[in-house]
């Protein structure tokens, strides 16, 4: 009976750091990258929303941003900084180009 228990709590901690590695650690890391995404946002990087449209940010505030939606300057739109997936730098567009 005293292996037996020995072996159940073996499983049990493996179990626990097979969750601990497969799910709650990418979890953590992706919310790290997104923090520090947020952190960088600047005025003038072009942005994908969660919604799919890409803007170029006019202003940033505490917790919301101001974008510019297509070529027409009358076409801004307050928005949440949550709301934004992903970033582009006006210099990485410049780099990109540079390669090609």
């Amino acid at each position: 009976m005293g292996a037996e228990s020995v072996s159940l709590i073996v499983w049990i901690v493996v179990l626990v750091a097979f969750m601990y590695f497969m799910m709650i650690r990418p979890q953590q890391k992706e919310t790290k990258q997104k923090n520090a995404m947020m952190a960088s946002l600047a005025v003038g990087d072009t942005v994908l929303t969660t919604s799919g449209f890409y803007g170029v940010i006019m202003d940033i505030q505490e917790d919301t941003v101001i974008v510019e939606f297509g070529s027409n300057k009358n076409c801004r739109i307050p928005m949440q900084k949550a709301a934004i997936s992903a970033v582009e730098k006006p210099e990485d567009a410049v780099a990109s180009k540079d390669e090609k």
